[in-house]
């Protein structure tokens, strides 16, 4: 009777044909019938691609270039691990103000274009997104899908990025208490992830991998809860909070590994980067944007570095002996 047991327990842990959409006990499925099917024809598909790493010269290394992220030269093809960015829904006068969603696609893919040239096989790039408007409301995010994957990328999955622990929840009720016209008030933002050519990068045995044990069963969730940064805390309308680069740092590099964002902003992605010994390269066109993300960054390597007063008083001490 225990041998009969033991038996259907092991049974009832055979994959089934519906395994393959990600549900538990999918131990031992053959996955191959739902990704050969006709779902897949149409989507881009995994490339074998040699795998080259071409160096970003030391001078480009850890700085943020004040101009448009549409042509990157500073960067070497297939020389970046990672991007992360939080592309700007009003993208200033530089970019010809007030474009429409057609025009605004059309940018960003020139810049989605780049970063795929200067991605190594493999190499993931990350998308901060919030949706817009209410009459009608505009998905960005599917957009952005959309025209990520007409660029070859291979898409890896979304997180919802969810606010709802924020200080200031909206209060865009539409219509109180009535079936009229009631609200959907968002308390998320998506984080859309692709890779470049293939779903898995060279594992490098000389480089430190830093995600812990609890990081990285937490960061592998695809729903991330963690308040918004205030922007009067930073100066920039829509910063990200550190925290977002951070998590995605941790999970898709290793230390020492090259990071770029197209739209630096405040320099979150940079101060991310460097609280994960990583390097990054940034772009904003703004020139204010670049002097703020500079000098935080200065107060954050200083204050990293900064010895403790212990440590301070022992050396002035010995310096005086």
């Amino acid at each position: 009777m225990a041998g009969g047991l033991k038996w259907d327990l092991i049974d009832e842990k055979k994959g089934t044909k519906t395994s393959a959409f990600g549900s538990p006990g999918r131990i031992n499925h053959d996955s191959t019938p739902f990704y050969t099917s006709r779902l897949y024809e149409e989507l881009p598909k995994e490339q074998i691609i040699k795998y080259v790493e071409n160096p970003v010269p030391s001078e480009f290394l850890d700085k943020i270039f004040c101009k448009t992220s549409e042509r990157m030269e500073e960067l070497p093809d297939s020389s970046i691990h990672l991007m992360v960015t939080s592309p700007p829904y009003n993208v200033g006068k530089e970019y010809d103000e007030n474009l429409t969603l057609n025009e605004y696609r059309v940018f960003l893919k020139r810049v989605w274009s780049e970063v795929k040239r200067v991605l190594v096989p493999g190499g993931r790039a990350c998308i901060n997104i919030a949706n817009l408007g209410r009459k009608p409301y505009i998905p960005l995010h599917a957009f952005i899908v959309e025209d990520m994957l007409n660029l070859g990328f291979l898409m890896r999955g979304e997180i919802i990025w969810n606010k709802a622990s924020s200080g200031s929840p909206s209060t865009a009720w539409g219509s109180w208490l009535s079936a009229a016209n009631p609200t959907l008030r968002d308390i998320h933002e998506y984080i859309l992830v692709f890779s470049r050519g293939m779903f898995t990068r060279k594992k490098h045995t000389k480089r430190n991998s830093t995600v812990s044990r609890e990081e990285f069963l937490e960061f592998t969730k695809s729903v991330w809860t963690f308040p918004a940064e205030q922007a009067k805390n930073i100066g920039h309308p829509a910063p990200f909070p550190i925290e977002l680069p951070y998590r995605l740092i941790q999970l898709y590099t290793y230390e020492g590994e090259v990071v770029v964002d197209p739209f630096m902003g405040s320099g979150q992605t940079a101060i991310a980067s460097l609280k994960t010994k990583r390097h990054y390269v940034g772009y904003e066109i703004n020139e204010e944007y670049v002097k703020l993300a500079e000098k935080r960054i200065r107060r954050f390597t200083y204050v990293q570095t900064a010895p403790a007063l212990f440590d301070l008083i022992v050396k002035e001490g010995r310096e005086n002996m």
